[in-house]
């Protein structure tokens, strides 16, 4: 009788954390379905920068918060705490699903040559639905940010806001002192297979070191970090909400448009929303803090009246500021290229779908779904003449996996040139990536509608010498290619013969050309279109506490505000930024 209870009880416990396995992913945010007329502060959209705002201030007992998100919730997608799963969500309800004008110097091997942008439509914005690589930048990107006027945004200023978000779960780092050990998001390696030690032998075969390139100083290889804790995507919404969203002081509402900021006597007193198909309006006691991101951003405050002048009128827009919000767009480009190899290492494909493998992620957590197949990063310069004096400028993301599906808008003829050519059944995926590229571009209203996608112009390959960095990067992968380590695995470049560039001599800088400006595109980074700055110089929009010029109890939080791109990823980045503005915007309370 004790034996059977005793199994009775077993069986009983094992059951109970299967179904909270499969059923409880992430912890929920409660979203909120009767609104106040009036709050402290108003944060429109819940992404990676305003999710964390809101959480942060209403932290302060007594002050009020209403966080306002125009997609839906992130439950309403079953793959979106999957990190295997992301490119499952692009194209769906919880994407923008933006696409730039067509493009005369590059995306050549796009549809229509327009390049896809996906932004995050849902709670947690892109961080919900974006790779997951948790990447800071170079401490000389801080220290440049303010030598270019953002006063108190240095790399030491900084440092304290990416470490106060961040649980560092890599146990190498868990005592270093560039890493934060109590956030609510956790940052994971990227280990999947042993390809990652064939990639950190390679780089130090090119004489590059084995570095942590979150310390401040990026150059050299290193294994990836990702926000994934215990196989669960770590979101700015499923990480600092679901606390928060209990709290009295703070009210979430999604599926709610924000199509206007209410300015009276240059001062912001409110916005206009649309939800469930009727327009609603709540005031702001003390500050509307627009965190929509680098596109929703530039879109609304030029909506409201805040933009180029010219360009408003245009639009028929009363100008209430005459700023230049939407110049200074600046993005990411990145060229994947693909080898073979003849050992058995990597994930393949039936190694992340099936009903089994879905199981296995369900139950035990860390399998391949439960990683995002990135292994190992390197930033390293175009120019080696530069090393060790200034921030770099490439950076080579190593997947242990071969892309299939075209989900980044190539076109039907040009795609399978380069993505399916997949002779073994075993591969990786080199990303060269572009982080200071010297075009710019800008964001436009089409129309003065809301509810109309802006005008998204990056004006990729503007500047010449970009296509000529991009080639010099391609030339860093051929080393990598050709090291004892990866000759090994019987890798080598002739996988990236393509036809539409056969025209130039395989591997020559025409060649290499021909290729980028085919298939280099987005690493869905855009930034810097509110730019942040001493309040002197004409060409910002809000000074270094965030503030939009000429407009009270107005701020900007979010990637926007950025004057230059940084060394890498930008989610964290955009993190900082939020950590950092609501302390500022709490103390200016006081």
């Amino acid at each position: 009788m004790i034996k059977e209870t005793f199994v009775s009880i077993i069986v009983a416990v094992v059951a109970v954390w299967i179904f909270n396995r499969i059923t409880n992913c992430a912890p929920s945010v409660k979203v909120t379905e009767v609104l106040n007329d009036s709050y402290d502060f108003i944060v429109v959209g819940a992404g990676s920068a305003g999710s964390v705002l809101a959480a942060r201030l209403s932290e302060r007992p007594g002050v009020s918060v209403l966080l306002l998100e125009a997609g839906g919730h992130y439950e309403e997608n079953p793959n979106s705490h999957i990190p295997g799963f992301w490119t499952s969500m692009l194209h769906t309800e919880m994407d923008w699903d933006y696409f730039t004008e067509p493009q005369e110097k590059a995306c050549l091997g796009m549809r229509d040559r327009k390049g896809y942008w996906p932004r995050g439509r849902v709670l947690g914005g892109s961080s919900t639905i974006n790779l997951l690589q948790y990447t800071r930048g170079s401490s000389l990107d801080y220290d440049l940010w303010e030598k270019m006027g953002c006063t108190g945004w240095s790399y030491k200023d900084v440092l304290p806001y990416f470490k106060k978000s961040e649980k560092i779960l890599v146990p190498e780092l868990m005592n270093s002192d560039a890493h934060g050990t109590q956030g609510p998001m956790g940052v994971s390696d990227g280990r999947v297979s042993d390809l990652m030690d064939y990639y950190l032998k390679a780089g130090q075969e090119m004489g590059y070191n084995i570095v942590d390139y979150n310390s401040g100083k990026e150059e050299g290889f290193a294994r990836y970090q990702q926000h994934i804790e215990n196989g669960v995507r770590s979101s700015t919404a499923n990480t600092f909400l679901p606390m928060a969203s209990d709290r009295p002081n703070l009210h979430i509402s999604i599926q709610s448009h924000v199509t206007e900021i209410r300015i009276k006597n240059n001062k912001a007193t409110g916005v206009y929303f649309l939800k469930g198909n009727r327009k609603h309006y709540v005031s702001a006691k003390k500050e509307v803090i627009i965190s929509g991101g680098t596109m929703n951003s530039a879109q609304l405050l030029m909506l409201s009246g805040i933009g180029p002048k010219e360009h408003l009128q245009e639009h028929g827009i009363p100008v209430r500021a005459d700023l230049p919000v939407g110049n200074n767009l600046q993005d990411h480009m990145r060229l994947q290229l693909f080898t073979s190899i003849n050992k058995p290492l990597g994930i393949t494909a039936d190694m992340k779908t099936g009903l089994w493998n879905k199981l296995k992620y369900r139950l035990f957590g860390n399998d391949a779904i439960g990683k995002t197949m990135a292994e190992v990063t390197a930033f390293l310069h175009s120019d080696p003449s530069q090393r060790g004096k200034t921030y770099t400028d490439v950076q080579f993301n190593f997947f242990s996996s071969y892309q299939k599906n075209n989900v980044e808008n190539y076109n039907d003829t040009l795609f399978p040139q380069l993505f399916s050519k997949t002779p073994g059944k075993y591969g990786f995926t080199t990303i060269v990536i572009m982080n200071h590229l010297n075009s710019t571009g800008t964001i436009r209203l089409r129309t003065s509608d809301p509810f109309d996608a802006p005008v998204i112009e990056p004006k990729y390959f503007s500047s010449p010498s970009d296509v000529s960095d991009f080639v010099a990067a391609v030339r860093l992968w051929e080393k990598f290619i050709q090291t004892p380590s990866m000759t090994s695995l019987g890798a080598n470049a002739d996988q990236v013969k393509i036809k539409v560039c056969d025209k130039h001599d395989f591997r020559s800088d025409e060649y290499w050309a021909c290729v980028v400006r085919h298939f280099a595109l987005t690493v869905y980074h855009p930034c810097c279109t509110c730019r942040m700055g001493n309040p002197a110089d004409k060409t910002t929009v809000v000074d270094p506490r965030l503030r939009v010029k000429g407009i009270k109890n107005l701020r900007v939080a979010d990637a926007s505000v950025l004057p230059m791109e940084t060394s890498g990823n930008l989610n964290a980045p955009t993190i900082m930024v939020a950590e950092k503005a609501s302390d500022m915007i709490l103390e200016d309370l006081e």
